[in-house]
């Protein structure tokens, strides 16, 4: 049976793919793996039966369709979470956003590419961002042939309790390889329009849903670690080159058009204008535990410290919270003021930007 998955990989997908996965899968029968050719939904836990393979000791799952044809791509990699032995290997390819642009523009000659181009995103961007189009969409296209980022296909592993372990671009398709090393969150609130809400922590370190325009590819909150890991921080504290954020992201933050909806938390009341950012579970891990506390005293603000300090590092970002916190809980008022001006100052006059 190893034998004949190999050859089916060599056949299909060529050497090159074929040596990418044997530097993680042994092909020798001993450690168990299914190769699947599909883009319909199916029951993997039958399958597994049908291999005669015990629940949890599966080695490997390889599929050599891409992930773009598959309709309920989140349910298949649960499944293939939940079949899979602890640490063990999904094993998947994409044709990414970037790919698939060169590809048309490559395929038509011009100015007919452009123009096809366009189209493209429109049906295939557009249409299933928007609750009112999506089922157009799906209805249209039966799920097939969908655009996905790099970003997008890393953040739905680690949601389905996946670690990216490797990836590489074949043939203009990205092949990767994730480890099991938890459950799936199972996301049902995922959203690809461009408005979204954001789980952060807020006073009393409830967990609120701030308001954003989407700035970046879709399931990038699940990424945090693992871009930390890869890119370290910038000066400000941000991701260093954070690839989450897309070209139209870019222009957004440039003028903050993406935090301009976080107005609708502060008539809500769960924010105020000046205060510290709300923050993620992953990003406020990386406080100290009595800073944390005293973030919680407090609602989140729109305009944080770091427009009044201009701090670089993330320690002089923390010291900057500290010092407004302690001024704030001895005199609140004037010290919204006194931020708030100080702010002002530094955004308008002297152009700054948190990234």
């Amino acid at each position: 049976m190893s034998q004949n998955y190999r050859a089916t990989i060599l056949n299909e997908k060529g050497t090159e793919v074929l040596n990418f996965i044997e530097q993680h899968v042994l092909f020798d029968g001993d450690s168990p793996v299914i190769l699947l050719d599909t883009t319909s939904h199916v029951n993997l836990k039958s399958l597994q039966n049908f291999h005669g393979l015990f629940n949890g000791a599966l080695h490997a799952l390889i599929n050599i369709k891409r992930l773009n044809d598959v309709k309920f791509i989140n349910k298949f990699l649960e499944e293939s979470n939940e079949v899979l032995a602890k640490g063990g290997l999904f094993i998947g390819h994409i044709e990414s956003l970037g790919n698939r642009k060169k590809r048309i523009l490559r395929k038509f000659p011009r100015p007919l590419n452009r123009l096809v181009y366009f189209f493209d995103f429109i049906v295939k961007r557009l249409l299933p961002k928007f609750r009112i189009t999506k089922k157009m969409y799906f209805l249209l296209t039966k799920g097939k042939n969908r655009v996905i980022s790099e970003m997008e296909s890393y953040g739905r592993l680690y949601s389905c309790g996946f670690e990216l372990v490797d990836s590489k671009e074949i043939d203009g398709k990205l092949w990767f390889i994730g480890r099991k090393i938890g459950k799936p969150a199972f996301n049902k609130e995922a959203t690809y329009g461009p408005l979204i809400k954001l789980k952060r922590h807020g006073k009393d370190n409830n967990l609120i849903y701030v308001y954003k325009l989407r700035s970046m590819h879709p399931y990038s909150e699940y990424l945090q670690e693992y871009i930390a890991s890869k890119q370290g921080f910038q000066k400000g504290g941000k991701f260093k080159d954070d690839p989450r954020v897309t070209t139209a992201g870019k222009f957004f933050r440039k003028f903050w058009l993406d935090e301009f909806p976080m107005f609708i938390n502060v008539f809500k009341g769960e924010m105020k204008l000046i205060g510290v950012r709300p923050l993620s579970s992953h990003y406020l891990g990386l406080y100290p535990e009595e800073i944390r506390a005293l973030r919680a005293k407090t609602k989140p603000g729109l305009i944080p410290p770091f427009y009044a300090d201009l701090p670089e590092t993330l320690d002089q970002i923390i010291e900057s919270e500290q010092a407004y916190l302690l001024s704030y809980f001895e005199n609140p008022i004037s010290t919204d003021i006194k931020y708030f001006f100080k702010a002002g100052y530094n955004i308008l006059v002297k152009k700054a930007r948190s990234n």
